[in-house]
Order: C-alpha cells, then sequence, then structure tokens
C-alpha cells in the first residue's frame, strides 16, 4: 500500500514511515520532522527510532465528544471576562481528562503499538510519547516544551494514559497563555501524539544538536550538547553538559578533525528508567563519569554529520534531539525542528551592548545567553509564583527552569540560573524573549539575595557576569550595509575565543592579531613549563595543577588541547580569510603569575624589555614550552583544517634570534611555506625597522606594535606615570620608522599592518596610516565600525594624490593631529 492510499485510510494514526513536512497540519511539526527524516534521509544514514502518530483529526474527534469543545469555549470565555489563568487551565485539563478516548482512537493506538512490537521482536516495547501541536515548531510559532513528554512508557495501558495526558497538555497555563498573546485560537490550535520507540539512552548518553551557534548565530559551525543518561536532564537544564564545536567545511573532508572545540561539563545528575515505569533522576555515582566526555570523536562526526545532511535537506538551520543506545551502542535521532532565534535575526545589523562605567568585582558567572544586559532588584524564588508577586524589570535567579516559569520569566529583565547548559529551558527562553540570562552558575541562589540591586552582562564572551548595583550601560545598533568598501584591510584585535563568534557578521578582512596570552592565562591557567616539569613546582601550586588537569593523563596535552581550541574558534570565526596568531608574549612577571610559574621564572628589574617574546623559545628555560605552542599550532593548520592560520613571532631582537626560533618551529613541523604556512614578525624594534630587507628575507609580513616601537624608539617605559607626557605614538621619529619600514617592505613583496590602539582613538592617525600606504590596519571590535569609515574618508581623501608619503619626509600637523 501507497502513501497516498495509507494517508487516505488512516485518519486516527499513521506511521512515521509514510509522513513528511507536508503533513504539518496533520501530526504537527515534529511528527511532520520525524516522517520527513524516516522517508528521506535513512537512505544518507540518518538513523531514526521508528514510531506512528495520531492525527488532528483523532484529536478533534475527542473535543466533538459530549459537547466538550462547547465547554473549552466557555472556560476560555470566564478566562477574557477576568477568571484567573490557572483556574481555566486547571478545568479545562481536568475535563479532558475525565472525558473518555474514542473507542476508534484507543483501538487504533494499540493496533500500532502491537505492530511496533512485532517489528521490534519484543514484547510491550518502550516508547517514548510525545505531543505535537499543529502551530509548533512553525516559523512563526515555535516556543520551548510547551506541553508533555512521557518517557519509558510500556504496555497499552500506559500508552493511552499518556496519550490522554498528552491531549490535556495543550491546555497548561504556558500554552493558554502562549496562544493568548500569539493571537491563535485555541481550538484552532489541535494536537498530534508521537509514539516512538525508545532508544537506551538511560544506559549511555542523550542530547541535543544547533547546526549554527546559539548564542551568535555563527553558521559555520555545529554545535552538539551531550551527558549521561535520558536527554530530559539536557533540555530542562539539571545538568552542565559536555559540547563539542564543529567545523563545517571540515567536516566536509573526511581526511581533518572537525572539532574545533570541546567543553567538559559536570554532568552531576542523568535521567534514567523508573523502577515503576516512567523516568527519574540519580546522581551520576562515579566520579570518572562527570570527567569522562559522553562522545567519542568519531560519534560527535557522525551527529554533526547527520545535522548538517538534516540541516541541506530542509534549506535552514535545525535544531535536534540525539540519543546513543546503551545495549547496541548505536546513535540515533528522535527530534528535529526549525531553529527560531538566530536564524530570524537580520545579519546586516549589529547590535551591541557595554557597561560604561567600572563594575567592581563579578558577584558570581556562570555561562552568557545572548548578548545584552540587565539589571533590577533581585528576586530569588525556588518554586513559580503568580504575576503579582513578580515585579516587572526584576532579575529572577533560581536554581532552575521548565516551561511553568515562563510567564514570570516575560517579566524578567534578566534571569540567573544555579544549573542548566546553553540547551536548557532558561537558555532556549530566554533566547526567545531577548532577556540576558547566566545559566549554571552553581549557587546564585545563594549568593544573589532578594532585594538587593544588581546588574547582569553577557556582553563579555561566554562567560556571564552579575555585578552589585544598578550599571549604566548603552547600546549601539550598527547598519553592515551601510560600511564602505576600502581598498586598506581593515581587521581585528582578538584575544578571548568565546568571543570571537560575536563578531562574525563584521565585514572585516581577518584577524589581524589573535594573541595567545588570553588563552593562556584564562583557557589553560598552568605554565606550560610547570605541566612538563611539576617536580619544580610547590605544593599549593600542584595540588591547584591537579585540579585543573583532572582525567587528564598527559598534562602536556592538555595545554596542547585548550590552546589549539582557542585558536580554532578564532580561525573558524573568519574562515578563509587569515588570522594572525601571535605566540606568547608575556612578561616574565606575567609568566609568574600563572600556576606554577615562579619556579621557571626570573626576577627582572624591567621585565618589559627583559626574557620576552622569540629569546625564549629556543632558550633551555622555555623551548619545550614553545615546542607545545608549535603543536598546537601546528594541529589547528594540519589536523583541523584551519590553514588561514598564520603565526607570528614577537619581540624579535636579530637576524640570529629569527634563524633560531625558525629552526625550533620547523623541528616541530611549522616549517614556513609549508601546506602554505606564511610567518610574520612584530615590527616593535628599531631592529626591525632598520634590517627590514634582512628581516623580510625570515618573514613573510610585518605587524607594527606601536606601543612597543614607540617605548623602545624614544626610550620611555610605557608604563612609567612620570613619562606619560613623553610616550607618543605620532612622535616624528616613531612617525617616519613607519613610513621608513612600509616601502621598503613592500618593495620586497612582504605585507606590513598595525595592530594598535592608536586607529581606534585617532582619525588623523588612521589617515596618516592611509598615506603610508599600509596594508592593513588591525584594531577592536567594537572600533571596526568607526575605523573603516575613517580609512574610507583618508582613502577618499587622497583621490588623485600619491598612494605613498614621500619616504622619510616628516608628517605635516594636517597629517597628524595628537589627541592628549
Amino acid at each position: 500500500m501507497g502513501r497516498e492510499d495509507i494517508m487516505a485510510t488512516a485518519r486516527r494514526v499513521v506511521p512515521f514511515a509514510v509522513l513528511g513536512r507536508q503533513d504539518v497540519g496533520r501530526v504537527g511539526g515534529k511528527n511532520a520532522s520525524l516522517g520527513e527524516m524516516t522517508a528521506h534521509l535513512a537512505s544518507a544514514g540518518v538513523r531514526v527510532p521508528p514510531g506512528f502518530a495520531t492525527t488532528a483529526d483523532a484529536y478533534r474527534e475527542l473535543l466533538d465528544g459530549h459537547g466538550l469543545r462547547a465547554r473549552i469555549e466557555a472556560q476560555i470565555g470566564r478566562l477574557h471576562e477576568g477568571t484567573v489563568l490557572d483556574e481555566v487551565g486547571a478545568e479545562i485539563r481536568s475535563m479532558i481528562l475525565a472525558e473518555p478516548l474514542p473507542t476508534g482512537l484507543r483501538s487504533e493506538v494499540v493496533s500500532a503499538y502491537e505492530q511496533l512490537s512485532r517489528d521490534q521482536g519484543r514484547h510491550d516495547p518502550e516508547v517514548a510519547v510525545r505531543s505535537s501541536a499543529t502551530a509548533e515548531d512553525l516559523p512563526e510559532a515555535s516556543f520551548a516544551g510547551q506541553q508533555e513528554t512521557y518517557l519509558n512508557v510500556r504496555g497499552p495501558a500506559q500508552l493511552l494514559q499518556s496519550c490522554h495526558r498528552c491531549y490535556a497538555s495543550l491546555f497548561t497555563d504556558r500554552a493558554i497563555d502562549y496562544r493568548e498573546r500569539m493571537g491563535f485560537d485555541h481550538l484552532s490550535v489541535a494536537l498530534s501524539v508521537g509514539v516512538q520507540i525508545m532508544v537506551r539512552s538511560d544506559l549511555a548518553g542523550a542530547g541535543v544538536i544547533f547546526t549554527l551557534d546559539p548564542e551568535s548565530g555563527f553558521p559555520e559551525v555545529i554545535v552538539v550538547s551531550a551527558a549521561w543518561g535520558l536527554g530530559e536532564t539536557v533540555v530542562s537544564g539539571q545538568v552542565d553538559p559536555d559540547e563539542y564545536t564543529v567545523f563545517k567545511p571540515s567536516l566536509k573532508d573526511p581526511a581533518l578533525d572537525p572539532v574545533i572545540d570541546v567543553r567538559i561539563g559536570a554532568k552531576r545528575k542523568k535521567a534514567v528508567y523508573g523502577e515503576r515505569g516512567l523516568t527519574r533522576t540519580v546522581d551520576t555515582t562515579r566520579e570518572e563519569r562527570r570527567s569522562r566526555t559522553v562522545l567519542t570523536a568519531a560519534e560527535v562526526r557522525q551527529l554533526a554529520g547527520w545535522a548538517m545532511t538534516v540541516e541541506e535537506h530542509y534549506g535552514c538551520p535545525m535544531d535536534l534531539e540525539w540519543a546513543k543506545d546503551g545495549l547496541t551502542g548505536e546513535l540515533a535521532i528522535v527530534q528535529a525542528r526549525p531553529e527560531t532565534v538566530q536564524s530570524r535575526r537580520r545579519t546586516t545589523t549589529l547590535r551591541r551592548c557595554r557597561l560604561t562605567e567600572s563594575p567592581g568585582e563579578s558577584l558570581i558567572e556562570g555561562i552568557a545567553v545572548g548578548e545584552a544586559i540587565g539589571s533590577g532588584p533581585v528576586v530569588v524564588l525556588d518554586s513559580p509564583v503568580d504575576l503579582d508577586r513578580f515585579p516587572t524589570g526584576a532579575v529572577l535567579v533560581t536554581g532552575i527552569t521548565d516551561p511553568d516559569w515562563e510567564p514570570v520569566m516575560k517579566r524578567a529583565s534578566a534571569i540567573v540560573t544555579d544549573h542548566g547548559g546553553r540547551t536548557s529551558h532558561a537558555a532556549i527562553v530566554s533566547r526567545e524573549l531577548g532577556v540576558p540570562a547566566v545559566v549554571g552558575t552553581g549557587r546564585a541562589t545563594e549568593v544573589l539575595r532578594s532585594g538587593h540591586e544588581a546588574t547582569v552582562s553577557c556582553a563579555e564572551g561566554a562567560r556571564g557576569q552579575v555585578y552589585a548595583g544598578l550599571l549604566a550601560y548603552e547600546e549601539r545598533e550598527t547598519d553592515l550595509a551601510e560600511l564602505p568598501a576600502t581598498r586598506t584591510r581593515v581587521m581585528l584585535n582578538l584575544a578571548d575565543p568565546s568571543a570571537a563568534f560575536r563578531w562574525w557578521r563584521l565585514p572585516t578582512d581577518g584577524v589581524g592579531l589573535a594573541r595567545l596570552e588570553f588563552i593562556v592565562a584564562h583557557q589553560v591557567k598552568a605554565h606550560p613549563m610547570a605541566l612538563l616539569h611539576p617536580e619544580r613546582v610547590d605544593q599549593q601550586d600542584l595540588c591547584a595543577i591537579e585540579q585543573l588537569t583532572e582525567g587528564c593523563l598527559d598534562r602536556g596535552q592538555y595545554f596542547v588541547d585548550r590552546l589549539a581550541y582557542g585558536v580554532a574558534r578564532i580561525a573558524a570565526s573568519r574562515w578563509p580569510a587569515p588570522v594572525v596568531v601571535r605566540t606568547s608574549d608575556f612578561k616574565t612577571n606575567e609568566y609568574a603569575r600563572l600556576l606554577g610559574g615562579r619556579a621557571f621564572e626570573p626576577v627582572e628589574a624591567n621585565p618589559m624589555i627583559g626574557w620576552r617574546g622569540a629569546s625564549r623559545y629556543y632558550s633551555d628555560g622555555y623551548r619545550e614550552g614553545f615546542t607545545l605552542e608549535c603543536r598546537a599550532l601546528r594541529r589547528v593548520r594540519d589536523e583541523m583544517g584551519l590553514t588561514n592560520v598564520i603565526v607570528m613571532i614577537p619581540f624579535c631582537r636579530t637576524l640570529e634570534e629569527a634563524d633560531r626560533v625558525l629552526d625550533v618551529m620547523a623541528e616541530q613541523g611549522l616549517r614556513r611555506g609549508g601546506n602554505g604556512l606564511k610567518v610574520y614578525v612584530m615590527a616593535e624594534i628599531p631592529s626591525n625597522i632598520v634590517l627590514a630587507e634582512d628581516f623580510a628575507e625570515r618573514f613573510d609580513g610585518f605587524s607594527i606594535g606601536s606601543n612597543d616601537l614607540t617605548q623602545l624608539t624614544l626610550g620611555v617605559d610605557r608604563d612609567s606615570e612620570a613619562l606619560a607626557h613623553v610616550f607618543d605614538e605620532t612622535d616624528p621619529a616613531v612617525t617616519r620608522s613607519i613610513q621608513t619600514l612600509v616601502p621598503r617592505a613592500q618593495a620586497v613583496g612582504r605585507t606590513v599592518g598595525l595592530c594598535g590602539q592608536r586607529p581606534s582613538d585617532d582619525p588623523a592617525f588612521t589617515e596618516f596610516l592611509v598615506k603610508t600606504g599600509i596594508d592593513s590596519i588591525s584594531v577592536a571590535p567594537d572600533s571596526f565600525a568607526a575605523v573603516k569609515q575613517h580609512v574610507a574618508a583618508a582613502e577618499m581623501n587622497l583621490h588623485g594624490e600619491e598612494r605613498t608619503a614621500p619616504f622619510g619626509t616628516q608628517p605635516s600637523q594636517a597629517d597628524l593631529t595628537s589627541s592628549h
């Protein structure tokens, strides 16, 4: 019997295998998607557990019995007349549960379940019973978890009871409120029930997949979250899951490793089968389960590949749920729906918030959801309350949220939870509402106090912060479509990998400076030599390092992994544009502040001109640490496929140093020219200018570090308050050095850029750089739009003039107006 024949005769129950996305009106979005994948993507290897769906007609048949529809209409009328929502909702649900399921529906559901049993070769197999409303998961109607889901349902009686409860859940308080706000007619929305063979993920793991970054909307990655046990703990936010970020362009090449970031969550709880059916939540009993990843690299790749196949089939970003069977080891997709938050945003508009006053120390931090800022009085709650008890604009603080919290969440200026990850209920709903949220803080309900004023900031990267008081902040919108094109490349300075995806919409020419120091200080946290030589570290630091690297058998590999993941996120954010990554440039006093660092760093009178940069890389005291940096960079380029990474060497004093550093790099597989590798050098020492042609023989480009160049040209300690009035990047000695370097380097085919703050603060300095003919200017992301416009204006002013200022000439006051 063909699809048309089955669909024509199946009035109440339809197998997934004959459903498709054209059946949304008949079986709702979830079930239509399951049918679509079953029918069209099985040949591509996408595994969907079998099942069936009840139809919208079956639901209407229930409503038409014994005047139920009219009685529901009467209750909705009471709501419109002023009766409180919870009273109306409870009455409607009670009426639906009191109305027996139609005989024909009961018979067809049981018959379909028995057929599933025969197909599986098992008596009364466990099934998942999910609600799928006909207006749910559509672009104009999508909200997290409005109706009920029941897992580990077994036997006809429990199945029918679960179906009945799903029908009643169409009138939960949150669902009624949602339809009222959206303007949907309550009785025009029908409900289909999906019945699907359970995947025994209670014995393995489950989670969620987004085919874009859920915070920034960056479309070139797939984000997979995973926790032990059934997936309900991930969706509800009861656990902090593992998270894997997969780069789509590398996923297409089987020779590459597409996983560009792995973050291991605490995973302290898991959902398992209950003793008498359904499910229960228990603690993960073995400590190693919390430090182990749920998925292998091959499994992450398989899930990401399936997700990309589903996305390509649907033609839009997708939000999927997956599960792994602990008995068979097989993976499966158990739900799929279009992603409805980031995919609706205008890609040509960039909205950014930033604090405009110093916030002081953070009270607590967690995972940032969204990129906004909110503030107000704190209200700590352990359960949802009547709306009149929660003031509009307050900061909601609670342990965890579920759909019952949504009316309260809509009134909040910000949300803070103890538990949950980026795919938790609190995170999903906060994105929908556009409300900043900080989730997974661990103990916000203990630290924050009701009545105290607080500011919640999600505008500082992946970690959201909660500060005391009502802090001033600003919101800006930039129309990216109006930014002009320029000959001079305008690039970004980036340090924090967790914030890199936020800027993907900016029409930049790449990253002119990615600093390794931030990644080492904030993600590695330990001195590389201390990881390799723990015998030289004091007991206090050693205990901290052991805790930091728990579960890592090779601490050197720990450094390589963290560094590689950080660099890869930055490189992926601008692919395929060039990303210039500067190797570590800590001073000795800064290295010493890393865990275990004091044992490996001398005390210097002036670290600014001491043992730093290139001089460390070949020395006995740090060469092993530099080897780890090289391994990480090679992994990013050669194994992950991010060959847009350019390596840059800082503070290279002499030609001999350049040769020795390049030799060490080559020994570690980073040979200049190999696999297209370019190596740049910072031009920040007068010797780099004086010997420009000689350095150009060894390096492919220069990046001017204007702060150090000014310091060393003028002989001024840039940290000296007494000499602050002398430190000036527009001093003729500095500007003439720049004018000297640019044409000499370009004459031998080398590019020259400048990375520094001055172009962001001084349009006249930007115009001077454009007049020199510099190839690129690299600035902080929040300055990009202004500098891009300044560069365009400078290039317009130069129309008809010589592209490069005369060699060796001093800039006029018109060229340089110093701002002090």
